[in-house]
């Protein structure tokens, strides 16, 4: 019997960002059973060009949106300047790279590039500050930055982009239980902790039994 979560979410995802305590109680929930999480990056937002006003002023407000559901704190002053293009590429591969790496210190990295983004006003779509806020998650500068800029890393977000597709998922944040190659939705969206938690709880019971 094989048995794993599926944590599917993009870190410059607002509605991630909003989900981000409800994911860490699930997994680890989880985790306390013996059942492994495994992170698949999602490619929210990847290329394009600098934000324009109308589009800043949506986003923003969309963030307001996810902070009076979820109370997550923003920091809406200076958030997206002037030219900041909202790629989500460059995060994604820093998870990728963290989950070849470091395997369970992907979600410290994580934590960090969302508080990064969301709460400090930080540019994480840039190589140089990436680096810097995997060096805090412990992992070795020169390994890691060498690792991010490699073709095969490039290579695997863009599959985990393509699988996510595959499966029509739609929206993040995703939470996907699967057992012995079959996989069950947990949640589409944000939802609280109270509603998810006994649902896992049945699963990892009946996961963890069989």
């Amino acid at each position: 019997m094989s048995a794993r979560l599926i944590y599917v979410m993009d870190p410059m995802c607002s509605w991630c960002w909003g989900f981000a305590p409800v994911a860490a109680a699930l997994i680890a929930q989880a985790h306390e059973a013996g059942v492994p999480t495994h992170l698949v990056v999602g490619g929210l937002r990847t290329g394009g060009s600098a934000l324009d006003s109308a589009t800043r002023k949506y986003i923003l407000e969309h963030w307001q949106a996810v902070a009076d559901a979820t109370g997550q704190a923003f920091r809406f002053e200076g958030a997206m300047p002037d030219g900041f293009v909202y790629d989500t590429e460059p995060a994604c591969r820093a998870l990728v790279s963290a989950r070849e790496l470091g395997g369970e210190r992907v979600w410290p990295l994580l934590a960090l590039i969302q508080r990064a983004f969301y709460e400090q006003g930080m540019d994480v779509t840039t190589a140089p500050q990436l680096v810097d806020l995997a060096e805090q998650a412990g992992f070795d500068r020169a390994v890691f930055a060498t690792t991010f800029a490699q073709a095969d890393t490039r290579a695997a977000t863009a599959a985990d982009f393509v699988w996510a597709q595959d499966l029509a998922i739609a929206g993040f944040p995703t939470l996907l239980a699967e057992r012995n190659g079959q996989v069950a939705l947990l949640t589409n969206g944000y939802q609280p902790l109270e509603r998810l938690q006994p649902l896992l709880g049945r699963w990892l019971q009946q996961a963890t039994c069989a």
